[in-house]
């Protein structure tokens, strides 16, 4: 799919056809496909080691094999190369020989933190999976309509791509949904990873096609163990006293609950980010992108 994905790109981004020209004749401009992506991923800074994530909320130790673009150019990548719907982001971690605008991308992690309050966790040995997932199947189809009004594709829950589990020791989360969107010929694989803190948590989400999977395993646990909060923002710093305690337990954490409190498009904006390095998103937004640069040199010579 991926060298699919890449041919299309090259197709829908860097070709022109004259008005004289006739509808089937296609002129590929290669050397500005060329500059434009060579500017775009020179532009990154990439960072190894050890890296505070939001102000001294937590720390993630690179894992060897990865490395790490900060907030910013993670929103960039996120919403101006890949067409999605802004967001707050820490950062984003790619393997060693990953660009975002590689033909043969394979996957990215987006680090984010929610301060929804302290999850009680009580309810996490009680929990029937099987059942947990029927819920969470019957809620995105039930998504669906409003989707297709807002002109967006339809979604549906395949199945766990591999059962939640928790580590009660260490208050770390982690399960992986597999999803099928309308009009695409591959699934998509949504692992999630979820840190548990004093006030809220930190969202490891890893984007990429259901392919990948195999491949991400081999990893996860190191990138599980990458991240922790900070003293002061731990789990067991937790005040009951002063601190807000989280209207969900686990079992909503996963079900994703919290999102029907934000409203709809809170929904739209979480599955969006596993669809936007397929073929529309993506190549329509770096088409214009490579053009208007193009076209604004050509008006300063």
């Amino acid at each position: 799919m991926k060298n699919q994905l890449f041919s299309l790109f090259i197709i829908f981004s860097i070709f022109s056809v004259s008005a004289q020209e006739s509808a089937d004749t296609l002129s590929f401009d290669l050397a500005t496909y060329q500059k434009a992506m060579d500017s775009i991923n020179n532009s990154f800074k990439y960072e190894h080691g050890d890296v505070t994530l939001g102000d001294d909320l937590a720390i993630i130790h690179i894992p060897n094999g990865y490395k790490f673009l900060n907030s910013e150019q993670t929103e960039y990548v996120l919403t101006e190369l890949w067409n999605n719907p802004p967001s707050e982001s820490l950062g984003m971690l790619l393997p060693e020989n990953v660009s975002p605008l590689d033909d043969d991308f394979s996957y990215c992690i987006e680090i984010s933190y929610s301060e929804d309050g302290y999850i009680d966790d009580e309810d996490a040995e009680d929990l029937d999976y099987d059942d947990l997932l029927e819920d969470m199947q019957k809620d995105v189809l039930e998504a669906n309509p409003q989707r297709e009004t807002m002109g967006y594709e339809k979604i549906e829950l395949v199945g766990w791509a591999a059962p939640p589990y928790y580590d009660h020791e260490n208050k770390k989360l982690h399960w992986a949904k597999e999803l099928k969107f309308e009009n695409y010929d591959v699934n998509t694989l949504n692992y999630e990873i979820r840190v548990l803190g004093r006030k809220g948590y930190l969202s490891l989400t890893a984007i990429g096609d259901v392919s990948v999977l195999d491949e991400f395993n081999q990893d996860k646990d190191y990138v599980i163990r990458s991240v922790e909060f900070n003293k002061g923002h731990r789990y067991e710093d937790f005040n009951p006293d002063i601190d807000q305690v989280a209207a969900y337990g686990i079992g909503g954490l996963i079900a994703g609950k919290i999102l029907a409190k934000a409203g709809f498009f809170a929904l739209l904006i979480k599955f969006w980010k596993f669809i936007a390095i397929g073929a529309i998103g993506l190549f329509s937004a770096f088409k214009k992108k490579i053009f208007r640069s193009s076209s604004n040199q050509e008006e300063d010579v």
